[in-house]
């Protein structure tokens, strides 16, 4: 591995590795990326985060950071090109994390939550309700822009949608449909999207972007 680099250990599909990458990707200083197996962790990530959930980024100066939201406002602080910071409503990425989380695992996931999925469901199209009211007000969550708010909240937005796009694509929230939309779209995530095999030690440095 490159020592003058940063390294993160991620896993494609995981909307917190998903917002990890694309802000890292928009700070726009290489860095080397470790796709991880989740059933077959790496000792280098255990050793660096002991609890074993990606996103990890070991810093070159040793430092770690494993929350994701943290390695987001670490990589701006850092370089902010589309001043993405101004656009950080803590408040709402929480509830996203905390309640909309809540009922997107239950929907997805009712057998192993023991959950009645449709319940879960109505909940969190409430929540998109209150996206949608945002979005009439300006193109994206906190202005015209994409900002650190968007790409924060928006990976469980399309990981909700998955679980049924038909369903999906016909419920009466148009605004939040097209915003999905037009970030899954973009350039940034197709980036960020990239698909790797997972690493093992020995294999060459993959470094982004690049």
């Amino acid at each position: 591995m490159p020592a003058e680099f940063d390294t993160l250990y991620s896993f494609r599909r995981c909307p917190y590795a998903m917002r990890a990458r694309m802000a890292l990707l928009m700070r726009g200083k290489p860095f080397v990326i470790r796709e991880v197996a989740l059933r077959d962790k790496p000792g280098e990530m255990l050793a660096a985060s002991p609890k074993g959930t990606v996103p990890v980024l070991a810093l070159a100066n040793g430092d770690v950071i494993d929350e994701s939201l943290d390695i987001m406002r670490w990589a701006l602080c850092d370089h902010d090109p589309e001043d993405w910071l101004a656009g950080d409503d803590a408040a709402l990425i929480a509830a996203f994390d905390d309640r909309f989380k809540h009922h997107l695992d239950r929907y997805k996931y009712p057998e192993r939550h023991e959950a009645d999925p449709s319940v879960h469901r109505a909940a969190a199209m409430e929540m998109l309700g209150d996206l949608e009211a945002r979005l009439s007000r300006h193109a994206n969550l906190c202005r015209e822009t994409r900002a650190l708010t968007d790409i924060a909240i928006m990976p469980f937005v399309r990981q909700f949608a998955g679980v049924d796009p038909a369903w999906f694509a016909a419920q009466p929230v148009p605004r939040v449909i097209a915003w999905l939309e037009r970030h899954v779209a973009s350039l940034l995530f197709e980036q960020a999207f990239r698909r790797l095999k997972p690493w093992v030690p020995g294999d060459a440095a993959i470094v982004w972007p690049g």
